[in-house]
């Protein structure tokens, strides 16, 4: 039989079962591939210097397969591979932003630690508006660390619902994050359906919009409007413009080392007025930290001044 109608006759597509199975044993080939302790040292300092969050030798399985995706992007079939890349200049430069991407945990939803959304409305909100915070010029709130926003929307939801209470009242949010990916994601606020199920329904109603065709929901303009999204590395020497009225950062720093955590405290300190609050996670503790703050309830501090 003649090439031609070798082809003809069903040649071509056993060609490309071939490149298949080729490309499937790769594949494979990657996933029986294990990092070796080189690279998973020279990755978890480059981690811990530039994200702050440690990586000990039990995260090298974790780290690993979170890996698998970039390199199956890249086309790339060993852990070393990846390594020289990402400290690679074009690596520096390119990859970076997909690695914290990568290491990152965004785990989050509205609504999240009840206790501190009652604080907030039997507390910590009537007494800055007895102090005339929010009148003449809005309450500065700071959702340090704020994933995909669930956190910051609840703000938004909270703070827009003591405004009905409060002629006058007025409030600006700013939300940050290390990951561009998931900034934008939380920029677009839209969500499943099922993510809903922790907000009030009467709040459901006011600033959630439900989509038509496909189950998910996306978060009012309105209340869109009151965040604002910037990208922010703790590692780096940041400064916040504004002075904040409050601060959330809640689950953030369980990733850093006590080193790290403190640092961090003190700039979030500096960044917050006097009298004003800082809210951290429930699995997180200032305990022995010489910060400028008092304890007002469980994980809810405010700065003295």
């Amino acid at each position: 039989m003649s090439k031609e109608n070798r082809v003809a006759a069903g040649g071509a597509p056993h060609l490309d079962k071939e490149a298949l199975n080729k490309s499937m044993e790769k594949t494979m080939s990657l996933f029986r591939a294990e990092m070796g302790d080189g690279e998973f040292k020279r990755f978890s300092e480059l981690i811990q210097s530039e994200f702050g969050i440690k990586m000990p030798p039990t995260k090298k399985v974790l780290l690993q397969s979170r890996f698998q995706k970039r390199l199956r992007a890249l086309g790339m079939h060993s852990y070393k591979e990846y390594c020289d890349y990402v400290f690679s200049e074009q690596g520096r430069e390119q990859e970076r932003s997909h690695l914290v991407d990568v290491v990152t945990t965004n785990t989050t939803h509205f609504f999240r630690e009840p206790k501190h959304w009652e604080i907030m409305n039997t507390m910590v909100l009537p007494e800055l508006w007895q102090r005339g915070v929010g009148r003449v010029k809005p309450l500065r709130l700071w959702s340090a660390g704020c994933s995909s926003g669930e956190e910051p929307y609840t703000l938004a939801m909270v703070l827009s619902e003591f405004a009905v209470r409060s002629q006058g009242f007025d409030f600006a949010i700013l939300a940050t994050d290390i990951s561009r990916e998931i900034l934008q994601k939380a920029m677009r606020a839209v969500y499943s359906i099922e993510k809903a199920d922790e907000i009030p329904q009467n709040m459901k109603k006011k600033y959630l919009l439900k989509s038509k065709t496909k189950p998910l929901i996306k978060i009012d303009g309105g209340l869109r409007a009151k965040v604002s999204f910037q990208q922010l590395n703790f590692m780096e020497d940041f400064r916040i413009q504004e002075p904040q009225d409050i601060i959330f950062c809640r689950n953030v720093v369980i990733y850093f080392d006590r080193d790290t955590q403190v640092v961090l405290f003190n700039k979030f300190c500096n960044h917050i007025k006097p009298g004003g609050y800082l809210f951290i996670g429930h699995s997180e503790s200032l305990s022995g930290m010489r910060l400028p703050i008092r304890q007002i309830a469980p994980t809810v501090f405010q700065k003295i001044g």
